[in-house]
């Protein structure tokens, strides 16, 4: 009897409920999704964002501060961190928003910077609209095939390998889109890919 009960607590410590992560834990993952302080394009948001949270995946939204931003058509986002502040190692995935206002990005240093930690680890990075200039900008599409917003095709065709009309375009770990009536499929994409 005694060996009974000393060969079922050995099991118990070795099985326990502390062990390994469940595989829902383990594949819990997050999204740093960057908008402009003003004008981002409200639909191409909120399509990503709630097509995200549906799949769980943890969001964060980022900005060039937290003072709430305002979209092109009225939502109104609290962003959860400044960009200085974001750490490229928490996440899976790098997610930027057009829209009229992310012109203010499309030369900002400090989210080049996150670019580019992103692509040297080869995490993915999604862009959308006319986003796909940042990525351009911070030098990290050399290579690639992208698609963008009609109005800066041209532009974006000088920073990458080839630059098409599709409503998305996949190459390597980025991900791009063109438009925001494509964002439901910009999501699904991204989504697809985080749960490889």
């Amino acid at each position: 009897m005694k060996n009974l009960l000393l060969l079922a607590f050995t099991l118990i410590l070795s099985c326990g409920t502390g062990g390994e992560p469940s595989k829902a834990a383990e594949q819990k993952k997050s999204a740093l999704i960057v908008i402009a302080p003003e004008d981002f394009r409200d639909d191409e948001f909120s399509v990503t964002y709630d097509s995200l949270k549906r799949h769980e995946v943890k969001i964060t939204v980022a900005s060039i501060d937290t003072t709430p931003a305002t979209g092109m058509f009225g939502r109104v986002v609290k962003p959860d961190i400044a960009l200085d502040k974001s750490n490229v190692d928490e996440f899976d995935a790098l997610i930027i928003i057009g829209g009229k206002g992310c012109e203010q990005l499309w030369n900002n240093e400090i989210l080049h910077t996150i670019v580019k930690e992103f692509d040297s680890q080869k995490k993915l990075i999604g862009a959308i609209c006319i986003a796909p200039m940042v990525l351009g900008r911070a030098g990290i599409l050399t290579d690639k095939i992208v698609t963008a917003y009609p109005a800066i095709r041209d532009e974006i065709g000088k920073c990458c390998r080839t630059c098409t009309d599709a409503d998305v375009e996949i190459s390597d770990n980025v991900v791009t889109c063109s438009r925001p009536e494509a964002s439901a499929s910009f999501a699904a994409t991204i989504i697809t890919i985080l749960k490889q």
